[in-house]
């Protein structure tokens, strides 16, 4: 079994489409492990449309959307790393956290801690706007600092690419691609967009 972990530079960047994406691209199987919002449809609900392939429950489905401590607090209850261990399925996982690299799932631990225990590889998905290098640069000083085996980038929005260029060069990481927004978000668009992401690099990871 390969995992693939996919997280953001923070909530809204876009992740969870290119999850649906990346899944239906490598025949994977998607876990979100913690939902934090249940009363539009959530991320699952969300890969499942969009890429048709299988998906896994929840280890935490919690009310409120809001930080996973956060909600989980609202429930009563405190979210257990032990009920977070990686799942067995045949072939690739794509594993998707919750907005960025450092949001907390209880009091003591972040995502980051989570994501540095599974020790699988990292794809951080970020936006092209404005603000972005920061996010970025941000967010992989700190995957690299807890000895996570990052990816590459993975941009999503408008073309940028003298800011996409600086990000790579200056954060010396891969340039994975760029999936454009789509006004119009279907199954067989979103395969066609995704043929600009570098599947290869990302397979070699697994």
């Amino acid at each position: 079994m390969s995992a693939l972990i996919i997280t953001g530079t923070g909530t809204g960047v876009g992740k969870t489409v290119f999850s649906a994406g990346l899944t239906a691209a490598l025949g994977a199987t998607y876990w979100k492990p913690v939902q934090s919002g249940l009363e539009d449809a959530t991320d699952t609900d969300i890969v499942r449309d969009l890429s048709g392939a299988e998906v896994l429950p929840e280890a935490y489905r919690l009310n409120m959307p809001a930080s996973p401590h956060l909600s989980a607090e609202d429930m009563g209850v405190e979210i257990d790393l032990a009920q977070l261990a990686l799942p067995r399925v045949d072939g690739p996982l794509v594993v998707e956290g919750a907005g960025g690299v450092m949001v907390p799932l209880n009091r003591q631990v972040f995502y980051l801690d989570l994501f540095a225990q599974w020790q699988a590889p990292v794809v951080l998905v970020a936006r092209t706007a404005l603000g972005t290098i920061n996010h970025t640069a941000l967010s992989l000083m700190a995957l690299r600092n807890a000895g996570c085996e990052v990816v590459g980038v993975a941009f999503v929005g408008n073309p940028e690419p003298e800011v996409e260029q600086t990000v790579a060069q200056m954060c010396k990481t891969r340039h994975l691609g760029r999936l454009p927004y789509l006004s119009d978000l279907t199954r067989e668009n979103l395969a066609d967009a995704f043929q600009t992401i570098d599947l290869d690099a990302i397979r070699r990871a697994l």
